[in-house]
């Protein structure tokens, strides 16, 4: 939909909220890691999980559109719908695959028996942390031109108006 209206909104994007958010998404991508040294394979894939969402998160946050829940395919949904760009294969795909760790990791009532460290193996933790690396590099990449269109106008991210009015009125 094309407002008519003939005004470019900007949107600056908060350096300082993205970076706070992503500082906690490569702690916890660290923190994943470990656990997989350790033999911690569902711990493992939860905090992959954990960490794909505050990166995703920091990049919402950097934008001043923060949106809760946990769930990366939708994070990332809202992501594309606000931006105005749409995610390659590999990171929706990388979505798919962990927003499937974010329960069963850590309940054993998700299994009919056991417990989750029961249902996890090594290959699994390895995935998961390959798939973060996915959704943290193309949020990195997208911070990146975030940061060179600001350096370019001067001023902050051109939005155009009818997303500016759209977003307005669903928030």
């Amino acid at each position: 939909m094309n407002t008519g209206v003939g005004v470019l909104c900007l949107v600056v994007l908060d350096a300082q909220e993205y970076e706070r958010w992503m500082k906690s998404a490569y702690k916890t991508l660290e923190s994943a890691r470990r656990d997989r040294e350790n033999g911690f394979y569902n711990w493992a894939c939860f905090k992959s999980h954990h960490a794909s969402e505050k990166a995703l998160k920091a990049l919402l946050w950097g934008i001043g559109r923060p949106r809760p829940g946990h769930a990366l395919v939708y994070l990332l949904l809202h992501l594309e719908k606000e931006l105005g760009v749409e995610a390659p294969v590999s990171v929706k795909q990388a979505c798919a695959t962990l927003d499937k760790y974010y329960i069963p990791t850590r309940y054993p009532d998700a299994w009919v028996e056991g417990s989750p460290e029961d249902y996890f193996t090594e290959a699994d933790a390895d995935e998961a942390l390959e798939k973060t690396l996915v959704i943290v590099k193309w949020v990195e990449g997208v911070r990146r031109e975030l940061s060179r269109k600001e350096a370019l106008s001067g001023k902050g991210l051109i939005i155009p108006p009818d997303r500016v009015l759209n977003a307005w009125r669903e928030g």
